[in-house]
């Protein structure tokens, strides 16, 4: 899976096709996130090299033992996996973004840990766009009614939003894209305090350039850079 020429040429085809998507929707360009679950340290390490934006996380074990091999030196690291509350200490001050809070819990877990070790913690809130009973995360609507109490966690930093919608090869449908940038510019024009819009975190490797013409900032692509996952 290390393989440092493969995966140079795959980041550099990713780009091109991000660029050409973002391109032809007339819209700024996405960042790319390598999401490197069950890749080895030696193929995070050349997606590093070869200029991924950002590398993202979905296990914590996985985190922590990618982390003491040096595997994410040189990128900002992201932790974009469902994250339960007893290990929020391991994930809050390790990572420069979280961007799987799902649940007012945890978020309250989270800026909880963030004030007891000083500092304030990056967030982006997933949404389940597409209402499925196995994903976590609020609906827009539940979202609408938490802003306020999100408002108020003062340790955390509210960046955008993220989500996982139903895969595009099976349902062929844009629409949660769509809502999705929908949601995240009505809530970028109500000026709530802590809580900006600057990041929209949607697409992965089916779907990636759908998501950037739709509107994503933020892409997560891993099979299509690191090969299939093991």
């Amino acid at each position: 899976m290390g393989d440092a020429t493969g995966i140079a040429e795959r980041v550099a085809a990713i780009r091109r096709r991000m660029e050409r998507a973002a391109r032809e929707a007339g819209r700024p360009g996405a960042a790319l996130v390598a999401a490197a679950k069950t890749a080895d340290a030696e193929a995070v390490r050349a997606a590093v090299a070869a200029g991924v934006d950002a590398v993202g996380e979905n296990r914590v074990q996985e985190l922590l033992a990618k982390d003491a091999e040096g595997a994410y030196a040189g990128a900002p690291l992201h932790f974009i996996g469902h994250l339960q509350r007893n290990k929020v200490a391991r994930v809050v001050g390790r990572v420069a973004l979280l961007q799987s809070v799902d649940s007012l819990a945890l978020a309250e877990a989270v800026d909880a840990q963030a004030e007891k070790t000083g500092r304030r913690q990056a967030v982006l809130l997933e949404v389940n766009v597409g209402g499925e009973a196995t994903k976590s995360g609020w609906t827009p609507e539940a979202l609408w009614t938490s802003l306020e109490r999100l408002s108020s966690l003062r340790h955390m930093e509210i960046r955008g939003l993220m989500c996982i919608p139903p895969p595009l090869a099976a349902t062929g449908d844009t629409q949660y894209f769509v809502v999705m940038r929908q949601l995240y510019v009505d809530i970028g024009r109500k000026n709530i305090d802590n809580i900006s819009m600057g990041i929209l975190s949607m697409g992965m490797s089916d779907d990636f350039e759908e998501a950037i013409r739709a509107g994503a900032t933020m892409v997560r692509v891993g099979s299509a850079l690191f090969g299939p996952r093991t």
